[in-house]
């Protein structure tokens, strides 16, 4: 091994290796085609790379090669058509032509939560892995970008090493992705770092070859994208430990939230006067009802679950109750309904039967339609749950919230939502709900109580427009 580790590098002087298949510039593959592994291939073919998709559904690879997103993620509609048609991007189920096709195979499936505990199923990853190593015929390098578990390459590599014959040389790395759902796009793009963990001089070039597009845009725009080079666990390590940093942060505040809800004081005022201090700073400290989605859940459970493997469980205790607070959060809104309302609460919560509720939201964060473990699917079906009758209405994730919660009632807009409501409960920030008119929901709602569980409302228009408000750790 030839490679000083850590090794970051503002701007990379790495020297060029000659892609196996004799392209120019390296042709990349990515298996997996769902947020994640159709995000970067639509954006590496932006960047002018030769692009080829692979997953086993063959109904999304239809989607995609027809220039549909099965996503939503803004921007990327019109990346895919423009390079669909340039003829730098395809798609494919057949894992024979990727083989054939790519140089560096990053490996972008799905590692959720097992079914029997807190950590990361591999099955994803195996298969994927597997199946391409049985089909490779020359030297290549596959990358992992799913989140995993510390010591998954070393796994990875055993797997390649029982599937392909040695002459080949076939190689692994590690570089995790740090894609913000709602920003993706520019995550890719124009990212803040770079992680790279590698083992060999030929791997380490050939990953810069595959991300000298990105550095290239960086330079036309009077940018760096800092890039650390390291090992193989370290590179694991980071996403999985910037997940727990954030979930952590969000929690902290929804800790103090509870706090402030004790003792009177306003968590948005609190949050706001910590946030100036730059060791801290301000992002992640906006108090309301937790984080969800397809990663910091699964992926702090999985840390901590990976943690007791090791021995050094004791380290990330904190984690489980950073994920205890972010789940309380969930109840907290449905306590808030039922004091708006006027109903006490039993050893089985509060009954909330006779009362129709109006959510305003279901995906996890603004500027999406993912509803995976999102918060505010959670409380309407918590919600239901107490007897009250429950009316969604979400800007993008109505479809696949309808596909999980089957037993809500969905409405096509706002307006149809707050009708004959005798409470509205704002789950997630999307721009429609911050910028509604209290005035107008006022005359269509039977009661004008708002929640605001995201605080994202001006609470003095709304308590002006006649509203009974009531935030996340406000007075």
């Amino acid at each position: 091994m030839t490679i000083p580790y850590p090794t970051t590098q503002p701007t990379p002087a790495i020297a060029a290796v000659t892609p196996p298949s004799g392209a120019s510039r390296p042709r990349v593959t990515f298996l997996g085609t769902g947020y994640l592994g159709a995000t970067y291939a639509i954006c590496y073919a932006e960047l002018g790379y030769e692009v080829l998709g692979y997953d086993v559904d063959a109904d999304k690879i239809a989607m995609l090669n027809n220039g549909e997103v099965p996503i939503h993620e803004p921007g990327l509609d019109e990346l895919l058509k423009r390079n669909l048609a340039a003829g730098r991007l395809r798609f494919s189920t057949d894992m024979a032509e990727v083989a054939d096709f790519g140089d560096v195979h990053f490996i972008c499936v799905g590692t959720p939560q097992r079914a029997d505990g807190m950590g990361a199923d591999l099955s994803y990853v195996e298969a994927s892995v597997t199946s391409l190593a049985q089909h490779l015929s020359r030297k290549a390098l596959i990358v992992g970008k799913s989140t995993v578990p510390v010591g998954t390459a070393e796994w990875v590599e055993q797997l390649v090493s029982k599937h392909t014959p040695t002459d080949l040389g076939v190689e692994v790395a590690w570089s995790p992705e740090f894609l913000q759902e709602g920003f993706a796009v520019d995550d890719v793009l124009r990212p803040n770092r770079i992680v790279v963990g590698v083992k060999s001089e030929w791997a380490n070039g050939m990953l810069y070859a595959a991300h000298k597009g990105v550095f290239d845009l960086a330079a036309t725009e009077d940018r760096e994208v800092p890039l650390v080079v390291t090992d193989f666990a370290t590179a694991e390590l980071v996403k999985v430990a910037a997940n727990a940093f954030l979930a952590t942060k969000i929690s902290f505040i929804n800790a103090m939230a509870e706090v402030c809800e004790a003792s009177g004081g306003d968590v948005t005022h609190l949050a706001r006067a910590i946030g100036f201090d730059p060791r801290i700073g301000n992002r992640f400290l906006q108090a309301g009802l937790g984080f969800g989605g397809a990663c910091l859940p699964k992926d702090i459970r999985a840390f901590q679950a990976r943690a007791q493997e090791l021995g050094a469980g004791e380290a990330l205790r904190f984690l489980h109750e950073v994920d205890l607070i972010n789940l309380r959060r969930r109840t907290r809104v449905v306590q808030l309904a039922a004091e708006l309302l006027g109903r006490r609460s039993g050893p089985a919560g509060p009954d909330l039967s006779g009362t129709r509720i109006a959510v305003l939201g279901a995906t996890f964060k603004p500027n999406t339609d993912d509803v995976r473990d999102a918060p505010a699917l959670n409380v309407a079906a918590l919600l239901r749950k107490a007897g009250a009758d429950v009316h969604v209405y979400d800007p993008q994730g109505m479809e696949r919230a309808r596909a999980v919660a089957p037993e809500l009632t969905y409405e096509p807009g706002i307006n149809e939502a707050v009708t004959d409501a005798d409470l509205v409960c704002v789950l997630t920030e999307w721009a429609d709900f911050r910028n509604a008119d209290p005035v107008v929901l006022g005359e269509l709602a039977a009661g004008r109580k708002v929640v605001d569980a995201r605080n994202c409302l001006d609470s003095a228009l709304w308590t002006q427009a006649g509203w009974e408000y009531r935030g996340m750790g406000r007075p």
